[in-house]
């Protein structure tokens, strides 16, 4: 399984990171921005992608859009904080996968990942 991490905040991603291995992943992609997101997403097709919904260069929301229009069968979930939870009903209606609510939590990571890995 591969899974491609998408966040601006090296922070956030070090712990998605550690979620994801903890979880028994270890074929992991990163990506900063939406751009970068939708570019890695195109070059790794990867079987999950988590993607934060504030990104600088293009939002999550317009990255999910372009990655569902690349892939139908895109497994994206988007993470959102508090004060995003506006965007969430944009993404959901865009064709995400499922929503985290940050900060991440373990549990939730393996529980999304144990559910696509069937």
């Amino acid at each position: 399984m591969k899974i491609l991490i998408c966040d601006d905040s090296m922070f956030v991603r070090k712990k998605m990171r550690d979620a994801v291995v903890k979880a028994g992943v270890t074929d992991i992609v990163e990506a900063s921005d939406g751009q970068q997101a939708v570019d890695k997403y195109k070059q790794e097709k990867p079987d999950l992608c988590f993607m934060d919904i504030i990104m600088p260069v293009k939002t999550g929301v317009d990255a999910l859009k372009e990655i569902r229009e690349f892939d139908k069968g895109a497994k994206v979930i988007m993470a959102s904080s508090v004060g995003t939870q506006a965007n969430l009903k944009e993404a959901i209606v865009a064709g995400a996968y499922d929503f985290l609510q940050k900060p991440i939590d373990d549990a939730a990571v393996k529980k999304i990942i144990d559910k696509i890995k069937g």
